[in-house]
């Protein structure tokens, strides 16, 4: 039996969403059916993309009852509100990231998952591709000795962007992109909480960030740096330095085709596209609906490579450095 996706918003990521899904087998994968606030764009983009159903409202889709999961691919200032909709209705769901606005609405989606029984995973597609499965293989046979320190940087100019500088559109760098850096390290340490956090960055006069650096120390002396910026490109790439060498995930880290390992480079090329894509390498969100395909079969309500304690946990650190940096959504005080 195919996995039956129901796309829930019409946008930029939906559409590169569904390109993806048309690299794998038709046989596992299929589109259901599409929902947008507007019955008109939603069957613009079920012609486009060949899906049977299209839906003028979310909650038609949160009734539908022959969806299996559904892709949550709306503004990231709407993922309670609307993720709540589908989980309360006994719906399995992947959520773009950033999976809320902070760490009480991530809480509360994961309590309504449990409540409903129903698998609720973040859509941290870099976790699902093979260049991560390889670092964390690589981790845990200790490769590169004994870990001591991870950086991982991701900036690119976006301030034309409305939703990256907009308070009210949960603008910023940190949780566009800046959640890409902190999931890698986080994922090198095993999801452990670090013991200090210290960030430091600029905002915009929208009262978002823009750029930021941020230093966590690990147990055993372990330390991880990062930096975000949505106003200059950056180097794009992850580097883990250990006792005995180096792993570098080569630029786009988020979504990787390459790494070298002490100076080896091994290359994990992506297929290619039969739609133009709006984001770097898209059809490697394969990766993560192969993922969540899998857990469904096997029964499990949540991920094991982005369960959600550390999705809480990232969102956790996200909140410290926001407070840090000083950018406070209206969502923090509701």
């Amino acid at each position: 039996m195919a996995t039956r996706w129901g796309l829930c918003g019409a946008g930029k990521i939906s559409h590169d969403f569904s390109v993806a899904l048309k690299t794998l087998a038709p046989g596992d994968h299929q589109i259901a059916a599409i929902a947008s606030r507007s019955l008109e764009r939603a069957k613009e983009f079920a012609k486009k993309h060949g899906i049977p159903k299209a839906y003028g409202s979310y909650e038609e889709l949160a009734n539908d009852p022959d969806i299996d999961v559904i892709h949550l691919g709306v503004l990231h200032t709407e993922h309670w509100r609307v993720g709540q909709l589908f989980l309360e209705a006994g719906k399995n769901v992947l959520c773009e990231k950033p999976f809320a606005m902070n760490a009480r609405q991530v809480k509360d989606l994961v309590a309504s998952a449990k409540k409903n029984n129903v698998f609720l995973m973040e859509a941290i597609w870099s976790r699902c591709f093979p260049v991560h499965g390889e670092v964390r293989r690589l981790l845990a046979e200790e490769a590169v000795g004994e870990v001591k320190l991870v950086k991982a940087y991701f900036g690119s100019p976006q301030l034309h962007i409305p939703r990256a500088v907009q308070k009210e559109l949960g603008g910023g760098g940190l949780l566009d992109i800046g959640v890409y850096c902190l999931q890698f390290l986080l994922m090198v340490f095993n999801g452990e909480r670090p013991e200090s956090i210290q960030a430091t960055g600029v905002l915009l006069d929208s009262g978002v960030d823009e750029s930021m650096v941020v230093v966590m120390k690990f147990s055993r002396n372990r330390i991880a740096f990062c930096a975000c910026s949505i106003a200059t490109q950056l180097s794009n790439d992850a580097v883990i330095s250990g006792t005995k060498g180096s792993i570098r995930v080569v630029g786009p880290m988020h979504c990787p085709t390459a790494l070298v390992v002490n100076g080896n480079k091994t290359e994990y090329p992506l297929p290619e596209p039969c739609l133009p894509l709006n984001f770097t390498n898209s059809t490697g969100l394969r990766y993560e609906a192969e993922e969540v395909r899998q857990c469904l079969l096997k029964g499990l309500k949540e991920s094991p490579r982005m369960p959600l304690a550390e999705s809480v946990l990232l969102t956790e650190i996200m909140d410290d450095i926001r407070k840090q940096v000083g950018v406070a959504f209206s969502q923090d005080s509701q």
